[in-house]
């Protein structure tokens, strides 16, 4: 619509016999692509482009309900900009590596890696899929770790596939031409290029030191991947004995560490231990002698108040251990089974016999044994006594973690740096979160970090770190001084790449060089998403303008989960290397809950498959039934919903139908053939259709204000209330005199009344075409095409502009639409509660009107005499008792037309209903 001349232009095309949803998604999906309709167009002034790092789901080939469910809002945004003017950069990723994607290899093809193999190029998987069996790792081939990641890519490739088809059948309207894989050539280059600046500025180090390990998948774990889990175990009340043989006692849940005790703690201001502070004790069974120490991490109220350190039983012995400087006493391997050999701090002979015969026990089995020892010495006192205890699991783990020393490569994040701390803290307030409550999470866990970030994995799927380390004339590696490549080679593997000035025979040889064998966490590469899809450090004058264009970003959308793993691990990275925010929004979805309100996962079994209501309901309803729950908020999963979203695209295609027959029903056109419109805001001279556009205004307004706050179930919730409120009142109000129909008197409404409602028609249901395009794609593509055909897309139509319709309404109030609306429902309730049909006449009739909306009904009266069919008399009474209730009810946009108190029936006659009149 042109602001200037008021006027909507259309080509009017022939109209469907039966409007459907059915099959709009194959239909308008490939028109799409065809089309380029969402192709990012390169623009280069950094102002007229609206970026959108758009979270890379992990491909690990199952699909759920919640994959749509947080993609659908931020496609939302992304067609409102688009809209809006903007050149939207909205890209896809796959994060195809890491732990998911191994695990599922695995137990695809029943392979496993042995590191030790040489690469087979002819090798064949022994399985292709195990129909959700589970393999034991027994039973698992073994293959090198090139053969595992070439299976690791196949794989990923295929599941992508099923991705980018759900997405298309949904109708994100992303940049296909503009993707990634997290384990492709470009995302491998981004992740070591900022690893090795991170390392030349100090903000990469590697360290031996204990860490969280998780013997299922034999990784260290780093703080952000941590779940805290209620775990079954046993308290033992265990004597340990004074040189004079007098007990202390302490209260354990893991006896089976008592080989590794190095110190027994309690509170400085516990009285009860006070006075043994600087003592020397000895273990049971093993006659390790420890002594008592003070720290104030002691808890007083736990157990007996005085806790054994074990190097180490969990993060606690590691504090204990650093401040305190205790020796290292390590027995458990990264298997979690006890060492293999007697450690030499266990002098007692019977000690080490003991000792020699847990060697390669699992925890459980050594923990039984050290029990019935304990039993048989009368150093346990009392038995076992059942609790429940909190203990750290990998968030992908189903056993606890493990304290285990090793070599791993860290990423400052501020854990052990408080000067960097506060400059992240800072980058939070910087950033607009959406909800805003979700900002204190990111604040919770930035105070919250006792670590720098551990970066390393002992996986193989992944982007290797690239470095190696000279070997020395004694054939050890030299950590201390890792080799680097230049950033031109990159990306670079260093297990079969070799170091400049170095030669492959070299490799692993005294004097030569052997590769870095761990790979980088999945975040370290996820964490560079922005960075990644904006082409950052990218040579060439187009990726350079790329960048300028598109960073920092405009919108992170993403899950409430990972806030402390992706949203704060990009801050910190862009912080690092760029000295700014990634992006200036983060929005925040919550979970998808299933009908019982409990969160859906594979795990409970509880996950709806997403093919499946979208075939059911179409796509626009189960878009619907997303964009109707708010950010940072639970949605319960609700095919009751998808149901009204499915009501709600039908009947906007029914009520577009309706009006343009109705301007083709005249001397000039048929229907169901071409025509030209050209609706003029001028034309709606009529206080009712004034109203109309009154309170159209006011929509757009509403809408487009909750849009650019990132509220898009407030503005769908707007949108949607009025346009039912027009299709039940004012399509009803209207119609006849739309069609140019003779009143019940005969009186046949003037042609310029008659333009009036079929201009307001065309331009109230174009609008809505534009303001549902957003939630509702595909119906609001097939009815612009009905009006619009061979214009473009809907999608790239100018969003509405409120003043175009409010400077037509002219000083006409929006409440006349309502009171009107009213008026009507008071008419047809008479007849509801007479139980007759509602084409039955209305002889006479008395409305008694609040005294604020007296006035709209009367402007509005001939219309809704016409809709209530009145052949006789209205008469309109103004009663002031009505006034408080009427304003009340007047305040809420689009009010419930049954449940209207401003105007009422008080006296009323009807006639015969149809049927009995044509029996007589």
């Amino acid at each position: 619509m042109s602001a200037n001349q008021g006027i909507v232009k259309a080509n009017l095309t022939p109209l469907p016999d039966r409007v459907s949803v059915d099959g709009l998604e194959a239909k308008w999906s490939e028109h799409w692509e065809q089309s380029g309709v969402y192709k990012f167009a390169g623009s280069r002034d950094r102002k007229s482009v609206y970026s959108i790092d758009t979270p890379p789901p992990t491909v690990s080939g199952h699909l759920h309900v919640g994959h749509v469910f947080s993609y659908t809002h931020t496609d939302v945004i992304a067609r409102f900009k688009r809209m809006c003017g903007f050149d939207v950069f909205y890209p896809m990723g796959w994060d195809d590596n890491g732990l998911p994607t191994e695990r599922r290899v695995q137990n695809y093809y029943g392979v496993r890696v042995d590191t030790s193999l040489k690469y087979d190029p002819d090798f064949k998987p022994p399985f292709e899929g195990t129909e959700g069996k589970k393999i034991q790792a027994k039973d698992q081939v073994p293959i090198s770790r090139q053969n595992f990641i070439e299976l690791c890519e196949k794989l990923s490739a295929e599941d992508e596939k099923l991705f980018e088809r759900l997405w298309r059948s949904l109708g994100l309207s992303v940049d296909w031409a503009q993707t990634y894989h997290t384990i492709g050539e470009h995302p491998r280059r981004v992740a070591q290029k900022a690893f090795l600046r991170n390392l030349a500025r100090g903000e990469a180090y590697q360290k031996e030191a204990p860490g969280l390990w998780d013997v299922t998948f034999q990784t260290a774990v780093a703080q952000a991947e941590l779940e805290s889990r209620e775990y079954d175990g046993f308290y033992h009340r265990v004597a340990f004995h004074f040189a004079d043989g007098k007990p202390i006692y302490i209260e354990t849940t893991r006896p089976e560490l008592l080989p590794a005790c190095a110190a027994l703690i309690a509170h400085p201001d516990d009285e009860r231990y006070q006075p043994y502070f600087g003592q020397k004790v000895h273990s049971p069974l093993f006659k390790v002698e420890v002594p008592i120490l003070a720290h104030p991490a002691a808890e007083m109220d736990k157990g007996a108040g005085i806790a054994m350190c074990c190097t180490f039983g969990d993060m606690t012995d590691v504090e204990w251990w650093r401040d305190l400087k205790l020796p290292t006493r390590s027995i458990i391997q990264r298997n979690g089974r006890i060492m293999m050999s007697t450690p030499d701090w266990i002098e007692n002979e019977q000690g080490r016999e003991l000792f020699a015969s847990i060697e390669g026990k699992t925890t459980f089995s050594a923990r039984k044994m050290i029990v019935d020892a304990l039993r048989e010495s009368g150093d346990l006192d009392g038995e076992p006594k059942p609790t429940k205890r909190m203990t750290n699991f990998y968030e992908k783990g189903d056993k606890p973690l493990e304290i285990v020393t090793s070599r791993q490569w860290y990423l400052r994040n501020g854990g052990t740096d408080r000067s960097l701390n506060a400059q992240l803290l800072e980058r939070g307030k910087e950033l607009q979160f959406h909800p805003d409550f979700m900002r204190v999470r990111y604040n919770n866990w930035v105070e919250g970090l006792n670590g720098d970030w551990l970066v390393s994995r002992q996986r193989f799927f992944g982007v290797p770190f690239p470095l190696w380390y000279p070997v020395t004339a004694e054939g050890q590696a030299d950590y201390a001084h890792p080799i680097t490549p230049d950033e031109s080679r990159l990306p670079i593997d260093p297990s079969t790449d070799t170091p400049e000035g170095f030669e492959e025979s070299q490799r692993d040889q005294p004097g030569g060089f052997t590769a870095e064998k761990d790979i980088m966490d999945t975040w370290a590469t996820s964490s560079l998403t922005p960075q990644i899809v904006t082409h950052w450090a990218e040579p060439g004058e187009q990726n350079e303008a790329l960048f300028k264009a598109t960073f920092p970003m405009d919108l992170r959308p993403q899950g409430q989960d990972i806030i402390r793993t992706w949203l704060f691990s990009s801050v910190d990275r862009a912080h690092l290397e760029n000295g700014c925010l990634p992006w200036k929004h983060a929005t925040l979805s919550g979970w998808i809950l299933d009908p019982d309100h409990k969160k859906m996962s594979k795990s409970k079994g509880n996950v709806v498959v997403p093919d499946e209501p979208i075939k059911q309901y179409g796509a626009d309803a189960v878009r619907y039934w997303a964009a109707c729950a708010r950010l940072g908020l639970d949605a319960t999963y609700d095919e009751g919903q998808m149901k009204i979203g499915r009501r709600l695209a039908i009947k906007l295609l029914n009520a577009t139908k309706f009006a343009l027959s109705i301007g083709r029903e005249d001397e000039n056109h048929h229907v169901g053939q071409p025509a030209q419109a050209s609706w003029k805001l001028a034309d709606v001279t009529v206080a009712l259709d004034q109203a109309v556009l009154a309170r159209l205004a006011q929509v757009i307004t509403e809408a487009t204000q909750a849009l650019e706050s990132y509220e898009h179930s407030k503005a769908l919730e707007a949108i949607e209330t009025f346009f039912w409120n027009f299709c039940d009142d004012y399509i009803e109000l209207a119609k006849n005199r739309a069609y140019g129909k003779a009143d019940e008197q005969g009186q046949v409404p003037a042609q310029a009344d008659v333009l009036s409602a079929r201009t307001t028609l065309g331009v109230t249901l174009d609008a809505f075409a534009r303001l549902f395009a957003p939630f509702l794609p595909f119906a609001t593509e097939e009815i612009w095409q009905w009006m619009h055909e061979g214009e473009g897309s809907v999608h790239q139509a100018a969003w509405p502009l409120a003043q175009d319709y409010a400077q037509a309404a002219g000083e006409t109030s929006p409440e006349l639409l309502t009171w009107a609306g009213d008026a009507l429902a008071a008419l047809r309730k008479i007849k509801s509660e007479a139980k007759v049909s509602m084409k039955t006449p209305i002889l006479s009739v008395t409305l008694a009107v609040a005294p604020s909306g007296l006035a709209a009904v009367e402007a509005a009266l001939g219309d809704i005499a016409q809709a209530g069919r009145v052949t006789g008399s209205i008469e309109l009474k103004q009663d002031a008792q009505l006034s408080s209730q009427a304003d009340s009810s007047n305040d809420q946009t689009g009010s419930e037309s049954e449940g209207s108190t401003g105007v009422q029936v008080t006296a009323s006659e009807l006639g015969e209903p149809p049927a009995k009149q044509a029996r007589k």
